[in-house]
């Protein structure tokens, strides 16, 4: 995508120069340096006409993780092969938490291989760990570290995490937020519509359990809220239709809010593997990118 970043890279800069990627011919101006004309251009047409180029540039890339204590909660064992993460060794489960921070680390990567910057925040009712934006060789190891030592608790405060990032951005990045959005949308709605007033752009990657997703539960339950309020014990099918029906609510709404702004949002069941659901966005920015580039 057309990106304006401050070192060179792999994406195609709005800014027009002498770099190396050919883009374009212009009418020459009298009084325009006569070094870029195009000899063979004007030994063809008779006409004098300025070989344009297209400078490449870096992109920014900022992920904000949540490690809040709905992060915590997972149905499933943890994966072979996997590090671990502060939440999943105590659980010795595959929390969301986990599941977030193994996007995290693709993304990262993908970034690192395409000599762009990134970084990393991560926040629950502050930001716990930041991992400022790099594009060296060893960013990749220091946000693997961050993520396997940071704890998981406390509640989820996104306005205060992305005030906290954008009073730190000098210029435009790609802001990432993995959660599983599981708060009030009108602290969502004030966050992105800051993000958008400062010109950044975002994507929302929202992950949920399987077991959130299709809540198959039956008989009697405790369910114990992970950030705070008593915990309410029932019979599992009387509360089943109100809670998918709540659910799909909150992520129409959460979907309605992203698209307002122009934003990607993603869906990411905690359970499967993430490199569909982050393939099938990245090829969707791109297959948009193209088509505006037409336009």
């Amino acid at each position: 995508m057309v990106v304006e970043g401050i070192s060179s890279g792999m994406h195609a800069s709005p800014n027009q120069g002498m770099a190396v990627e050919f883009a374009e011919h212009r009418p020459y101006t009298p009084g325009e340096s006569l070094r870029h004309l195009d000899w063979k251009m004007f030994g063809r047409s008779d006409k004098l006409y300025i070989k344009r180029y297209q400078q490449e540039t870096s992109l920014d890339v900022v992920i904000l993780v949540d490690s809040s204590n709905s992060m915590r909660f997972s149905t499933l064992g943890t994966k072979s092969g996997w590090g671990g993460t502060d939440a999943g060794r105590q659980t010795n489960q595959w929390t969301k938490f986990d599941c977030a921070a193994a996007i995290t680390v693709a993304l990262a990567h993908l970034c690192l291989q395409q000599r762009d910057r990134v970084g990393l925040h991560i926040f629950s009712q502050d930001t716990k760990s930041i991992v400022k934006r790099s594009g060296s060789r060893g960013q990749w190891k220091s946000m693997v570290q961050a993520l396997a030592t940071v704890p998981v608790q406390g509640t989820a405060n996104l306005p205060r995490a992305i005030e906290q990032l954008i009073a730190g951005l000098g210029h435009r990045c790609l802001i990432f937020v993995l959660s599983d959005f599981l708060y009030s949308l009108d602290k969502v709605r004030d966050a992105i519509a800051k993000v958008k007033f400062k010109g950044h752009d975002m994507v929302l990657a929202r992950i949920l359990d399987r077991s959130e997703l299709q809540f198959k539960l039956t008989g009697l339950r405790r369910f114990e809220d992970m950030e705070g309020m008593e915990d309410v014990v029932t019979e599992a099918e009387s509360v089943r239709t109100p809670y998918l029906n709540a659910l799909q609510q909150h992520d129409e709404e959460l979907e309605k809010i992203t698209k307002s702004f122009a934003f990607d949002l993603c869906r990411i069941d905690s359970h499967d593997s993430v490199g569909p659901p982050i393939t099938h966005l990245l090829s969707r920015r791109e297959t948009r990118s193209k088509h505006g580039a037409r336009r």
